[in-house]
């Protein structure tokens, strides 16, 4: 098969080891970075142009789309899709995942377990919307914010309050999260790929730090999952829409909650913490689902 890795950086350990994967399965693949993709929007015949050439058909694409690119990046994705190149993940997804209140709206409304959250524009609704997630402690994140920038733990109330005034006086949208203390700084990454967790770890944070991930000093250990985990996790990345994906879970007196689905998971720190080959397992999926014209959006919202 003739693949493409959308990657801003061929050095990532993550787009290293599925071209690794790749050659090993016999696959022809090539790593795009996607600023540098601009595209041609011409009826019945659209193109993803890159380096002064039309890019050729391909099989298959691998979005690894950062965050802060999500915007550019998805209409790349939506481009190849237009081509009729199946990808792992399709840019409808991807979207929804990013935008954190759209997701979390969505996964309430399919039932699945959520720290109490909380939304507000205006100041004056602070109390209440502390209140109502439960109290201090509280975790205030920014939308925008990933790899555990932008989240703070506000431990009390005024100290909550102080913390989302500066905020809203930068004009940042945030969410206001319930403190799942039980979880005691601890969370679960569950690898999804198609319908099964093929790989969990479980991040605990260093001491005197709440924020588990492994960009903020956590350490990474394999974890067994219960039915209820999986299920959850499962249904996350079947909300959003992603064959690919990371559920990031808590463990709470209630059961598993939702924190978080990520359309571009790190392979790095499971591969290490489990010792299985998931790119070879990403590819497997590829082969098996992998038909021109075969894009559709799954999930709604």
């Amino acid at each position: 098969m003739k693949i493409a890795i959308l990657s801003r950086n061929k050095k990532l350990y993550s787009t290293r080891r599925l071209v690794e994967a790749a050659q090993l399965r016999g696959h022809d693949v090539d790593v795009i970075d996607t600023l540098h993709c601009y595209m041609d929007i011409t009826s019945n015949n659209p193109t993803v142009r890159y380096k002064g050439e039309a890019l050729p058909q391909y099989d298959a694409v691998i979005p690894r789309i950062g965050a802060s690119v999500s915007f550019y990046g998805t209409s790349v994705v939506r481009q190849f899709e237009m081509m009729g190149t199946f990808s792992i993940n399709e840019s409808v997804a991807i979207s929804r995942s990013r935008d954190k209140l759209r997701s979390m709206q969505l996964l309430s409304r399919k039932g699945i377990g959520l720290p109490r959250t909380g939304f507000a524009h205006q100041p004056d609704n602070i109390k209440d919307l502390i209140k109502n997630v439960g109290g201090a402690p509280v975790v205030i994140k920014l939308l925008e914010g990933t790899q555990g920038i932008g989240v703070v733990l506000g431990e009390t109330t005024k100290a909550a309050e102080s913390i989302i005034e500066a905020f809203m006086g930068l004009k940042a949208n945030i969410l206001v999260q319930e403190f799942i203390k039980e979880a005691d700084g601890a969370d679960i990454r569950c690898l999804v790929v198609g319908d099964k967790v093929i790989a969990a770890m479980k991040r605990q944070a260093q001491a005197g730090e709440f924020r588990s991930n492994l960009h903020r000093g956590g350490k990474a250990e394999i974890v067994k999952l219960s039915k209820e985990e999986r299920d959850t996790a499962v249904r996350a990345a079947k909300v959003m829409g992603l064959n690919l994906c990371g559920v990031d879970l808590l463990r709470s007196s209630r059961g598993p909650v939702v924190m978080e689905v990520n359309s571009s998971p790190g392979l790095e720190g499971i591969e290490a913490a489990t010792g299985k080959d998931i790119a070879a397992i990403i590819y497997q999926f590829i082969e098996k689902n992998a038909k021109p014209h075969s894009t559709k959006t799954r999930g709604k919202g």
